[in-house]
């Protein structure tokens, strides 16, 4: 594998921190841009932070964008006593004004979207979220893009230390660790890691793979083929 260099979205947030390190420990990535509001507040030889107050302002990124192989896009929030119209400027609005961004800079690269499990590719179900989620993923399929796969985790253990912006997360999070071998164990299908993410996503850099829309099942096994 030639060594890449690739962009992150919410590398502040738990999945993205946890793609985050998997990029920083891979040798096969020579570079990280970290796309963000907020500073990460660590310091890396391969990273770089490239930080705008308004991302819906991409004059003010657009130009750091050019140059990478791939975007790991994990910004999100959660749905969670949010109206429609305001969950979808964050969820589709945002996410869009970035691809078409970094699309421009990079033909031809790879995008990869943190969906969710229960995603709804018809938009018309009744759940709003999975209706949000499913627009922005039937429109970035849509894109030109070398390579697009939309990843659709179910559960998800934060390794290294790495916690969640959720608060109830965090509240169950000592149970969990204790809960996580036996839990995998029973639904094997529906639980991954923070760093399982990362790796599978570092794997599908310029690939093709058969599907473009992955559950946890075949998130787990793009890491295990990263490691062959």
């Amino acid at each position: 594998m030639d060594k890449k260099k690739v962009v992150i979205t919410g590398g502040t947030g738990m999945v993205g921190k946890g793609v985050l390190y998997e990029c920083l420990d891979d040798p096969n990535i020579e570079e990280v841009l970290c796309l963000g509001r907020s500073p990460l507040g660590m310091t890396h030889p391969k990273l770089k932070e490239c930080l705008s107050k308004d991302l819906m302002n991409t004059s003010s990124y657009t130009e750091a964008l050019k140059g990478y192989d791939a975007c790991f896009f994990c910004l999100g929030i959660s749905s969670f006593r949010m109206k429609e119209e305001d969950y979808a400027k964050i969820t589709y609005d945002l996410t869009m004004v970035i691809a078409r961004a970094f699309l421009a800079q990079n033909p031809g690269s790879t995008f990869i979207y943190v969906s969710g499990d229960g995603t709804d590719s018809s938009e018309k179900g009744k759940v709003m979220w999975a209706r949000v989620k499913g627009k922005t993923e039937n429109e970035l399929l849509a894109m030109d893009f070398g390579h697009a796969y939309m990843f659709r985790p179910a559960g998800i253990y934060p390794e290294r230390g790495i916690k969640s912006k959720t608060p109830l997360y965090n509240t169950f999070m000592p149970l969990l660790k204790v809960l996580y071998p036996v839990l995998k164990a029973l639904f094997p299908k529906y639980l991954t890691t923070t760093g399982r993410i990362g790796r599978a996503m570092i794997y599908l850099v310029g690939r093709n793979y058969d599907k473009h829309v992955l559950h946890t099942k075949e998130i787990e096994e793009l890491d295990r083929l990263s490691k062959k």
